[in-house]
């Protein structure tokens, strides 16, 4: 089979919502392309926001019994989506929500039981693409590289700036890739002081001043001194981020400017280079004019923001790729982007008959 109608799933840590996408896969002259069918978003409510906000507070019982009402809620999102469809679907790629990412502990989990969704959708269904990779002594991150480097080859860089920003790029044979740096798990944080749920278009931060002691520290973390592969997460980010952009000495812009400009410096180190090179921004963050301004005013490079749909469903579409590479036995997690022993096939399948 070398045509497969697959979908997507993504949740990112910025807490926004759903990412569902219907993607045509087609194998074909020893090249996989894809055609984004269709796509929706689908907001988180209040309710879920604090549920998924507060699970790694749970308790165990509690935990496992979250972990398959959200695997069920999941499902009831995709039976939604594909409501008087009338393609045939082959497969669905859950990526899930991240609660625990402390690779160096051998932990990573993201909640979406794969048994509810399959049972409720009745298409078979793959979940959990990091574990394996995290047990091979791997970050269990990034997972888009090999998305990356199989659908979107023709960008010589390839950045996501979701809750954190992550960067993906061919050195010579290999594919290297890794988390640069907080974005919007940062940005939405700092925007609820004033009432919202994101600084749309830099709003709130273009009424801000950079404020430099705050970004001597923020550049100074160790994290940045570290080499690749490497990835972050909500643990990091609590401990290391918060303590210092919550400062109440500090006006809530001059925080949300020095936030930005922290980005703009960290993606424009993460893809140095001395030559113009090509480079693909996508998740929210590349919505934020201001922001993608910013960066831009930092590098040389060329940045490429594509249409929104590519923007906004470019982790899902590429999900659904690595679901289908999973069925098929094919590596889908490269070894040169998370630093495991060895490349693996990764992701546990619940399959339908």
């Amino acid at each position: 089979m070398n045509v497969y109608y697959a979908i997507g799933i993504m949740s990112g840590t910025s807490l926004d919502g759903v990412d569902i996408a219907l993607c045509q896969l087609e194998y074909n002259r020893l090249q996989w392309k894809y055609k984004l069918i269709n796509s929706a978003m689908y907001a988180y409510s209040k309710e879920w926001k604090n549920k998924l906000s507060i699970a790694h507070t749970l308790d165990s019982y509690k935990f496992i019994q979250f972990h398959k009402e959200y695997g069920q809620y999941l499902g009831q999102l995709v039976n939604r989506f594909i409501n008087g469809m009338p393609i045939k679907i082959n497969l669905i790629g859950s990526h899930g929500h991240t609660v625990f990412h402390v690779p160096e502990e051998k932990i990573t989990f993201q909640l979406g039981d794969g048994h509810m969704i399959a049972a409720e959708t009745g298409i078979t269904t793959v979940s959990d693409f990091r574990t394996f990779d995290v047990a091979l002594g791997g970050q269990g991150a990034p997972l888009v590289p090999m998305g990356d480097e199989l659908l979107f080859h023709n960008y010589d860089y390839c950045i996501n700036l979701g809750g954190f920003a992550n960067v993906s790029y061919k050195n010579e044979s290999k594919r290297i890739a890794f988390d640069i740096c907080p974005v919007n798990i940062a940005i939405n944080l700092l925007s609820s002081e004033a009432g919202k749920e994101f600084d749309k278009d830099g709003f709130l931060a273009m009424k801000g001043k950079i404020n430099e002691k705050l970004l001597e520290k923020l550049n100074s973390l160790g994290y940045y001194q570290q080499q690749p592969p490497k990835s972050l997460g909500r643990e990091w980010f609590e401990k290391n981020v918060i303590p210092f952009i919550l400062d109440p000495g500090i006006r809530l812009e001059d925080r949300l400017r020095t936030i930005y400009e922290h980005i703009a410096m960290q993606v424009s180190i993460s893809i140095q280079h001395e030559k113009q090179r090509s480079v693909l921004l996508t998740g929210g963050g590349a919505l934020n004019k201001y922001l993608v301004q910013i960066i831009r005013e930092h590098s040389h490079h060329q940045f490429v923001v594509p249409g929104a749909p590519i923007i906004e469903f470019k982790e899902a579409i590429i999900f659904a790729f690595l679901g289908v590479l999973r069925i098929r036995n094919e590596i889908n997690v490269l070894s040169s982007a998370t630093g495991a022993r060895m490349d693996s096939c990764s992701g546990v399948i619940h399959k339908i008959s």
